[in-house]
């Protein structure tokens, strides 16, 4: 019973923390995505990104940064729905990611938007990985949109990532 309290109040000051730290809207004219003043923005383009969002390292041990990131990818070349492009993606993350396997894959509608959700897990290099994407297709565009996490942080970092996530908004470019 005082192991069930305690893991109680633990979700409890988690969940206060979440709330109590400042987020930063990222708005650029195709998309928004809200995250933690904590975690630090990368515009570089680096890995081919409009943007990644680095949360801070927890200690000295710490050799990952968890993630979210975004990427456009120009697919005029193929004339792919978001059906076909999420097949694609399904069969690389089998043959790509060490060990890869789905876990989840689903379509989602929000108002006027869809988009495809997959949820994997794989190892790259010494990391121990699990994959949240958001796919969406618009146009002669894949948008990409990633939350990388290591899966024994899961439980730290779930409650943030989904904020990050859920904020994502593609504008309209029809």
């Amino acid at each position: 019973m005082r192991t069930l309290f305690l893991f109680g109040l633990l979700i409890t000051i988690t969940s206060f923390q979440i709330q109590a730290q400042k987020w930063i809207t990222l708005d650029e004219e195709l998309y928004s995505i809200e995250y933690p003043e904590s975690w630090e923005l990368n515009t570089s383009g680096i890995m081919g990104t409009e943007f990644i969002c680095f949360s801070p390292l927890t200690s000295e041990i710490d050799n990952f940064r968890e993630n979210v990131n975004f990427m456009i990818q120009d697919i005029s070349g193929f004339k792919l729905n978001l059906d076909q492009y999420v097949e694609i993606s399904e069969s690389q993350v089998k043959t790509i990611i060490t060990n890869g396997k789905i876990i989840k894959s689903e379509r989602i509608k929000v108002g006027e938007n869809e988009f495809h959700k997959i949820i994997y897990l794989g190892q790259q290099g010494v990391f121990d990985l699990q994959f949240e994407q958001y796919f969406y297709v618009l146009e002669d565009n894949a948008y990409v949109l990633t939350f990388t996490f290591e899966v024994d942080q899961f439980e730290a970092y779930r409650k943030t990532g989904e904020r990050i996530m859920n904020s994502f908004l593609l504008k309209s470019t029809l």
